[in-house]
């Protein structure tokens, strides 16, 4: 039986290397055939919005922007609802494949059989 991954980050720059290590993980399952949902909350919403990856910078890390498309590429991406709201981040400002959802999706894909939740 294969296994998904749920993993939610809910820093951003204010904590960039925890931030970083989460999608890192993300990333590495998703290029390793993982079925892959990443949570952005908190100040990670912020990495659902256009550009804002890009201005992101950890020395010897591999880039935010890339980490983050290498999920998109074969897995899904989602701002939190509230931490959208919050942010006044509007869904047309989201990149291409990102969506906004609330708790209930996120406990949803959490526990389905099968499924690992990671939360940093």
């Amino acid at each position: 039986m294969s296994r998904a991954l749920v993993v939610k980050v809910t820093c951003g720059a204010d904590d960039a290397e925890r931030c970083n290590q989460a999608f890192n993980v993300a990333a590495l399952a998703a290029a390793s055939g993982v079925e892959v949902s990443l949570w952005l909350a908190g100040e990670a919403a912020w990495f659902g919005v256009a550009g804002k990856a890009e201005e992101f910078s950890l020395p010897l890390a591999t880039p935010l922007a890339d980490l983050r498309d290498t999920v998109l590429g074969t897995g899904t991406v989602t701002v939190c609802s509230q931490c959208a709201e919050r942010r006044d981040i509007a869904p047309e400002e989201l990149l291409p494949g990102v969506r906004i959802a609330g708790a209930a999706a996120f406990v949803e894909e959490s526990l389905r059989e099968g499924v690992q939740a990671l939360v940093y």
